[in-house]
């Protein structure tokens, strides 16, 4: 049986999940959303057949499933406008607000709620995304499975067994595509810097990139192996990753990605109560 799913707000990622679940046979009926953009919201909610709620409060009466999709700084705000109508559900709540603990999320709904926290990214646009889940002891498996349904209509999901993890994820696949992002325009501007013209460095750097992530996922091999097998003895790409390794970049990935988990607990303090 399909769960009556809630979204409270309905920016991007909210519409990339709905539009995966609905892709994953969810029937759009089931879902319900509530946005400030009200305009904006009854649009996507015809052009999706799914529900727009005049309030926060009247989406969770009807939701087995919350998902909390709205800015980290707005959440507890929302969730004390919701707070009556979750204690009366008791409906599963999915938050994918960056930097919300779950014991904050449970103290502004009132308590004694199953909460899954979960990281997107921004792939999660064009479902190829990558999410990081953990739930808390109220939450069952039929729950457990219901959130990662939601989040595997846009790509892959992962469980990781405690909340601390979650920083993690964000430093590694929340964050993680800046870092191909500034490594591909640096590849980009050296290559024009070398004599091709911008399109030419455009095409042939994120096709590079692509056909690289394709290996990585499809190979036997892990990623040190693949890179040995194209590194040869005495050639081009040798040169490239000796140079890589002499300015210490594997380094510099391991200091960027601990910056990255250390502000991630560092907003989580300042954000929560």
């Amino acid at each position: 049986m399909n769960p009556n799913i809630a979204f409270i707000g309905c920016g991007n990622m909210t519409k990339s999940l709905i539009g995966g679940l609905i892709a994953d046979n969810c029937p759009s009926e089931n879902i319900h959303i509530t946005d400030l953009d009200i305009e904006g919201l009854n649009t996507f909610a015809q052009n999706t057949q799914t529900h727009a709620c005049e309030s926060n409060a009247d989406a969770v009466a009807q939701a087995d499933v919350v998902v909390l999709a709205v800015k980290p700084q707005g959440l507890k705000a929302v969730c004390e406008e919701i707070k009556a109508s979750v204690q009366a559900r008791k409906p599963l709540i999915v938050s994918i607000a960056a930097g919300i603990r779950m014991q904050d999320i449970e103290n502004w709904l009132g308590g004694d709620i199953a909460i899954v926290r979960t990281m997107p990214n921004t792939p999660s646009l064009l479902s190829c995304g990558a999410s990081g889940l953990v739930a808390n002891a109220k939450t069952n498996d039929t729950q457990k499975s219901q959130a990662e349904s939601i989040m595997r209509s846009t790509g892959v999901a992962v469980w990781v067994e405690d909340e601390a993890q979650i920083d993690t994820v964000t430093a590694v696949s929340g964050s993680g595509p800046a870092y191909y992002f500034l490594f591909m325009e640096a590849m980009e501007a050296t290559a024009q810097k070398m004599g091709l013209d911008a399109k030419t460095a455009h095409l042939l750097t994120t096709q590079t990139a692509l056909g690289a992530a394709r290996m990585a996922i499809e190979s036997q091999d892990n990623c040190a192996t693949l890179r040995q097998k194209v590194t040869s003895p005495g050639g081009t790409t040798e040169q490239a990753i000796n140079t890589f390794i002499e300015g210490e970049l594997p380094e510099l990935v391991e200091k960027a990605m601990q910056a990255a988990q250390a502000r991630a607990k560092t907003l989580a303090d300042e954000l929560g109560d």
